[in-house]
C-alpha cells in the first residue's frame, strides 16, 4: 500500500464525517420548521384563531430567524461556527418546551420567537463549516447532503408531530420535539472534535474587497442572491403552512390525503436534492440548472392551480414539483459560494451566507401574511397561482446571480 493511500482515505472519511454531522444539525433545524404547522387545527381550536393568526406564529419565527441570521454571520466569523451551532440547537429545544407550556396566543408567539432565534444560526454556521472543512471537489455533494437532510427533517416532523398529537395531544407533541432537539445537541457535542473550526481565513485568501465588515452589502450579486432566496422560499412557505387545507378545499379530498400530498412534495424534494448533487459541481452554468428545475416546478404549480386534473394526480404532481425544487438546491448553493468567494473571499463566509440566506426567513415570514388571507377568503387555488408566479421570479433571479458572479470573477482570473 502506498503512503498516499491512507491520506486520501482519511481525507474522504473526514469529509464524509463532517458532511454527515453538519447535515444532521441542518435536519434538526428543518424539523423544527414543521413542529407548529401540523398542529394548526389544534391551536386554532384551543386559542380561537384564524388561518392568518395561527400562521402569524410562523411569521414571528421566521422574522426573528431572518434578523438573527443576518447578525449570526458576523458572530460566526468572530467566535467560530461550532459554538454558534450549539447555541442554535439549544434555543430550538427550549422553544419546543415553551410551545408545550403556552397558555395563550401571546405566549405561543413568544415561544415562536425563541425558536426562531435558535433557527437563525444554521445557514451561516453550517456553510462556514462545510466550506472550510470539506474538500472543494466534494462541495457539490456536501451541499446536496445538507439540503437532503433538511428535506428529511421537514418530512419527518409532520409524521412525528401528528402521531404524538393524535395520541397524546399537541402539548405532548411539542414536548417530544424538544426532546429530539436536546438529543441532537448531545450528539453534536459528543462529536465536537470532528467539527472544530478551521482558521477563520484560509491562507492566501483574504477578502478581495476592502471597506469594512459591511462592504459586502454594496455588491449587487449579494442582493440578487437574497432576492432569489426570498421569492423561491416564499413559494414553499405557501405549501408549508397551507398545503393540506388547500388540496382539501380545492379538490375535495380528505385532510389525510392532502397531507400525503405535502409529504410527497417533501420526499420528492429530498430525492431531487440527492440527484442534484451529482450535477452541481460540474461546469460554470449552475444558474441554468436552477432555471430548468424551477421551470418544471412552476409548471406543476400551474397545472394544480388550474384544477384541470383529477384529485388522484395531486400527490404525483406535488412529488414532481418537490423534485424540481430540490434538484435546484445544490446548484443554488454552489452559485452562492461562487458569488461570495468571487467578491470577498473565504474570510466573509459567515456574514455573506448569513445575510443571503436570511432571504429564506424573510420569504417564510411573509408567506403566511400573504397567503393566509387568501385562505380565509376561500380562495385556495389563488395560493397555487401565487406559488407558480414566485417560482418564475426565482428563475429570473437565479439567472441574474449566475451572470453577475461570472462577471465578478473575471477580474481575478490570471
Amino acid at each position: 500500500m502506498s503512503a498516499a493511500t491512507p491520506t486520501a482515505d482519511n481525507s474522504l472519511r473526514s469529509d464524509a464525517t463532517v458532511i454527515s454531522l453538519v447535515g444532521f444539525a441542518h435536519g434538526t433545524s428543518h424539523f423544527f420548521h414543521f413542529v407548529l404547522p401540523p398542529l394548526f387545527p389544534w391551536l386554532m381550536r384551543d386559542f380561537g384563531l384564524t388561518f392568518t393568526q395561527v400562521g402569524a406564529a410562523m411569521t414571528v419565527f421566521f422574522v426573528v430567524s431572518g434578523i438573527g441570521q443576518a447578525l449570526a454571520g458576523f458572530v460566526v466569523d468572530r467566535v467560530g461556527a461550532l459554538r454558534v451551532l450549539y447555541g442554535g440547537v439549544a434555543l430550538l429545544s427550549v422553544g419546543g418546551l415553551l410551545y408545550s407550556a403556552a397558555q395563550s396566543y401571546p405566549m405561543l408567539l413568544a415561544a415562536a420567537a425563541v425558536a426562531g432565534l435558535g433557527n437563525s444560526v444554521f445557514h451561516p454556521a453550517d456553510y462556514t463549516l462545510l466550506n472550510r472543512r470539506v474538500s472543494a471537489s466534494r462541495l457539490g455533494h456536501a451541499f446536496s447532503v445538507h439540503g437532503l437532510t433538511g428535506s428529511l427533517g421537514w418530512a419527518a416532523a409532520p409524521v412525528f408531530v401528528l402521531a404524538v398529537a393524535q395520541a397524546l395531544g399537541w402539548r405532548a407533541a411539542c414536548m417530544g420535539a424538544s426532546m429530539i432537539g436536546f438529543l441532537a445537541l448531545g450528539f453534536l457535542f459528543a462529536n465536537r472534535r470532528t467539527l472544530q473550526d478551521a482558521p477563520r481565513i484560509l491562507p492566501g485568501d483574504g477578502a478581495r474587497h476592502r471597506g469594512g465588515s459591511f462592504a459586502f452589502l454594496g455588491a449587487p450579486v449579494v442582493w440578487m442572491c437574497f432576492a432569489f432566496f426570498f421569492v423561491a422560499v416564499m413559494a414553499f412557505g405557501g405549501l408549508q403552512n397551507f398545503a393540506p387545507p388547500i388540496f382539501r378545499d380545492a379538490y375535495g379530498v380528505t385532510l389525510a390525503f392532502a397531507t400525503t400530498a405535502l409529504t410527497a412534495y417533501l420526499l420528492g424534494s429530498a430525492a431531487g436534492v440527492a440527484t442534484g448533487g451529482f450535477f452541481a459541481s460540474h461546469g460554470q452554468r449552475q444558474d441554468r440548472l436552477v432555471a430548468y428545475a424551477l421551470s418544471a416546478a412552476a409548471l406543476c404549480s400551474i397545472v394544480l392551480a388550474s384544477g384541470a386534473v383529477p384529485s388522484w394526480s395531486v400527490v404525483t404532481l406535488m412529488a414532481v414539483m418537490g423534485f424540481g425544487v430540490g434538484f435546484s438546491g445544490p446548484s443554488r448553493d454552489i452559485l452562492v459560494r461562487r458569488a461570495a468567494t468571487s467578491t470577498f473571499g473565504t474570510g466573509a463566509f459567515g456574514r455573506v451566507y448569513g445575510f443571503v440566506y436570511s432571504g429564506i426567513d424573510a420569504g417564510l415570514a411573509l408567506a403566511p401574511l400573504v397567503f393566509g388571507p387568501l385562505m380565509d377568503a376561500g380562495h385556495p387555488t389563488y395560493v397555487l397561482w401565487g406559488i407558480a408566479t414566485l417560482q418564475m421570479l426565482a428563475i429570473v433571479a437565479a439567472l441574474s446571480v449566475g451572470f453577475r458572479s461570472r462577471t465578478a470573477a473575471v477580474p481575478s482570473t490570471p
